[in-house]
């Protein structure tokens, strides 16, 4: 009797092993589950088990190939963000002198906490050429040349966040622009003291953040990734 059981506990190991994991759907999965509880009645409990587990591991496959296609596929929404929607994005850089004090982590951790999804990031040097172009709009104030050289004097870290309302909510975060006008919890209130060394940069409106956004990354640096969370973060009743 062993004997035969044996030979039965064979012959299901081997229409296990003929289907192929990465490749069963549903409808393999629960053939090859049918197959072990028809036979199971004279099979050996390790035969019986072989054939749940080579269903448990064809589903992991198949989760696993649905959740990368869902990370390549194009999002249906410019890089660069779609402003008053939930695809909205905000350019936010830690300047050269939030790098130096090590508030990286700090920054990060705010706009993770607030429920802010980071998209992209990097950290870089900028020349005085990428400065120049980023603050270009102040090209004609007196601070322009030394903001230029702040600005380039070392890496920054530029980010790109992604929310509803990210824009104007990540520039209250930040505070005003002179930290001594800033509230007390924001960014800049927390820790500067002068307008020259205020700690990051964040942009100002829809059309500015596609702008830098777009300056400072380029579509494939930004990813579209899927969070899990979002249904207790960003949905709506």
């Amino acid at each position: 009797m062993f004997s035969r059981m044996g030979h039965v506990a064979r012959r299901v190991s081997a229409r296990v092993v003929a289907v192929p994991a990465a490749q069963a759907s549903t409808a393999a999965r629960r053939s090859v589950v049918s197959r072990g509880a028809g036979l199971s009645g004279g099979v050996s409990a390790a035969g019986v088990l072989a054939v749940a587990a080579a269903g448990a591991v064809a589903l992991a496959s198949e989760r696993q190939q649905q959740q990368e296609t869902a990370l390549c596929a194009a999002p249906a929404f410019k890089y660069t963000g779609e402003p008053g929607t939930a695809h909205e994005r905000s350019f936010i850089a830690i300047k050269p002198d939030g790098v130096q004090r090590q508030l990286v982590g700090e920054v990060i951790s705010r706009f993770e906490k607030k429920g802010y999804k980071l998209v992209a990031m990097k950290m870089i040097w900028p020349t005085k050429e990428m400065a120049a172009n980023h603050y270009a709009d102040l090209s004609k104030k007196p601070f322009f040349s030394g903001l230029v050289d702040y600005f380039s004097s070392g890496p920054i870290v530029a980010m790109v966040w992604e929310g509803p309302e990210v824009i104007l909510t990540g520039r209250k975060m930040l505070g005003a622009t002179n930290p001594n006008s800033s509230e007390p919890g924001s960014l800049r209130g927390d820790y500067c003291i002068r307008v020259g060394r205020n700690l990051i940069h964040g942009s100002d409106g829809g059309e500015s953040a596609q702008h830098e956004i777009g300056m400072w990354f380029t579509e494939e640096e930004c990813s579209a990734w899927p969070r899990t969370l979002d249904a207790w973060i960003v949905a709506d009743n």
